[in-house]
């Protein structure tokens, strides 16, 4: 499993990935994490608010800090 985690690496970035790794780890997933702070890359991508998540590639949550049980539903 794969997070990626777009921002600007500021606190809520910082928090939603902790959040993320959490929520695996409590389901007790093997996962990694990225981190895509460039600007263009974040555009590229189709995000238009930070900080976001997107797991595998599908982008499931934009524009605020999920909370672990949050992240933890959407692995369900």
């Amino acid at each position: 499993m794969k997070f990626t985690i777009y921002g600007s690496g500021c606190a809520k970035c910082k928090q939603l990935a902790a959040n993320a790794e959490e929520a695996a780890n409590a389901k007790g997933l093997e996962y990694e994490v990225e981190k895509v702070t460039d600007t263009n890359a974040i555009i590229d991508a189709g995000i238009m608010r930070t900080p976001a998540l997107a797991i595998d590639g599908e982008i499931v949550i934009e524009g605020k800090v999920a909370t672990a049980a949050e992240v933890q539903q959407l692995l369900a």
